[in-house]
């Protein structure tokens, strides 16, 4: 007999995505995409704009009593964006 080969589809994919060098955008669309569901939807309501350039998520948002807020949680919102997505796609949270 003979041995196969066999492997989990979902490591396959992720291979092909890496070699392709696509998984860094689509984990940070995840990211982006989680947004309202790690700050809740009041929260949301007043996000304009999310991006992400160099590891630092940068948000606008057009409340500054809320903006002041989530700066003082800043490091806890890093690790609650990672941990919904999976993976390390941030290491900072901007606001303006």
């Amino acid at each position: 007999m003979f041995k196969r080969d066999v492997q989990n589809i979902k490591d396959l994919i992720l291979k092909n995505l890496r070699t392709q060098g696509l998984e860094t955008p689509l984990l940070q669309k995840r990211l982006i995409d989680s947004w309202k569901d790690v700050v809740g939807e009041m929260i949301a309501n007043y996000t304009d704009n999310l991006y992400i350039r160099n590891q630092t998520l940068y948000v606008h948002l057009t409340n500054p009593a809320i903006r002041a807020d989530l700066s003082m949680m800043r490091r806890e919102l890093v690790k609650k964006l990672n941990a919904h997505v999976g993976s390390q796609v941030i290491a900072d949270v901007q606001f303006h």
